[in-house]
């Protein structure tokens, strides 16, 4: 019988401190893959100087004609409202047509929208197979290259929480307005 009720606080233990794993709900747990890219300022940015950060990142490319520009509208939203909000947040769009998307392509896209530099990168500097790769492994997200004829990727469309041990541990919709509340509610839980 004693044995019995020491399993039984040690399982109580156990499932109490499981619940103390975040302050947020968390749909994914996966390790962001090394990358060391160009960004709009031609100027360097690795995953290791996003280290002990929270960022959120994206995929986009700048002659979308769809899905780009809402995600990259909203990415704006969010930007402003994580200011407002005094958050301590990174903003990251890797671009999946690394061809096209010289640093002075995707500075030009950004100037378009506002974008404030301060916090949001935009990377570039790779080759297509690499940004398939770290989007399938890091974010669950598959990349397509154009069919024959066509200039226009097809590529996921979320918005993805990473923790600053360099972890996503959450995606959202990053082409629908609807999770934007959500991800500024998550960050202020999570900056107490």
């Amino acid at each position: 019988m004693k044995h019995l009720r020491g399993l039984t606080v040690l399982l109580v233990l156990a499932l109490i401190l499981a619940g103390c794993g975040s302050k947020i709900e968390t749909n994914m747990s996966r390790d962001i893959q090394s990358f060391n890219f160009t960004t709009q300022d031609n100027k360097t940015l690795s995953n290791k100087d996003l280290e002990g950060k929270w960022w959120i990142a994206d995929m986009v490319f700048t002659n979308c004609t769809t899905v780009c520009l809402p995600m990259t509208a909203n990415m704006m939203q969010l930007q402003k409202e994580a200011k407002k909000e005094n958050l301590d947040v990174q903003f990251v769009s890797f671009t999946v047509d690394p061809k096209h998307d010289t640093p002075k392509v995707l500075k030009e896209f950004a100037d378009q929208y506002g974008v404030d530099f301060s916090n949001w990168h935009f990377l570039t500097g790779y080759d297509f197979d690499k940004i398939k790769k770290i989007s399938i492994k890091s974010f669950q997200a598959p990349v397509v290259e154009p069919p024959e004829g066509s200039d226009q990727f097809t590529h996921g469309t979320g918005f993805y929480l990473v923790n600053p041990d360099g972890e996503v541990i959450k995606k959202y919709s990053g082409a629908q307005k609807d999770d934007l509340e959500q991800i500024i509610d998550d960050l202020k839980t999570l900056q107490k």
